[in-house]
């Protein structure tokens, strides 16, 4: 366990809908040690079997705006008409309890994050290409197909702002995701650490260099064409 005076790294994730963002939380929450998960606070109602302080804590719009007014959100955004937000006892949580926090938020949010915490590492999920994303968001589907629609419009315009995180990791498939993102959390401790690397944390910070902005493939070019986005690099599964 890290020390009551350690300085929580924090890790931004962002995703479009769809994407197999929470999932990839879920399981690197279950499989790495002394990170905790900031839930955000928003507006809209609960879907399917979310429950209150799990997934989100659902509040009223004035229940948020007057926490807005009180500044007690490190970051927050309006999306769909619904606001979302990351509340700053979260942060101080963390340094207190000598964890790390992972937080989960949209590319608005993961802007105000960068812009107040300029040593967080954030993370960029993509789905393999638009036809699946539609797929898995029709697979859920609790949305109508206009929902679905302005979704796909809106992980276009959110996948434009890919080249400002410093990993981008295609979700294809998902044990490597899972395991690339494992690599990516650890890979950024030990590079903080100061400590002198053994080979297997090597190989760990190895492994995460492949998915880093400075170091990807030509592995995001078909996707960012198939959002009609103009075409660069990215890093996803072997």
């Amino acid at each position: 366990m890290n020390s009551p005076a350690h300085k929580p790294l924090v890790y931004i994730i962002s995703a479009p809908s769809g994407s197999g963002k929470s999932t990839l939380v879920n399981e690197i929450l279950k499989s790495v040690s002394d990170l905790e998960f900031s839930i955000s606070y928003t507006t809209r109602a609960p879907r399917g079997s979310e429950a209150n302080g799990r997934q989100y804590f659902f509040i009223s719009r004035s229940e948020f705006e007057t926490m807005i007014r009180e500044d007690q959100f490190l970051e927050h955004a309006e999306v769909f008409g619904n606001y979302y937000g990351t509340a700053r006892k979260f942060l101080r949580e963390a340094e207190i309890n000598g964890r790390d926090l992972l937080l989960d938020i949209d590319v608005q949010g993961a802007a105000q994050i960068q812009e107040k915490l300029p040593g967080a590492t954030s993370i960029f999920i993509l789905p393999p290409n638009r036809t699946t994303l539609e797929e898995r968001l029709r697979k859920r589907s609790e949305d109508p197909e206009d929902v679905i629609q302005r979704r796909l419009v809106a992980a276009s315009r959110e996948i434009e702002n890919y080249d400002r995180y410093h990993y981008i990791l295609v979700n294809d498939q998902l044990e490597d995701s899972i395991e690339m993102l494992r690599n990516i959390v650890r890979g950024e401790r030990l590079l903080r650490s100061g400590n002198t690397l053994s080979n297997d944390e090597h190989k760990i910070v190895a492994q995460a260099d492949r998915c880093r902005l400075n170091n990807v493939s030509e592995r995001l070019q078909p996707i960012l064409a198939s959002f009609k986005t103009p075409v660069d690099a990215g890093c996803g599964s072997p």
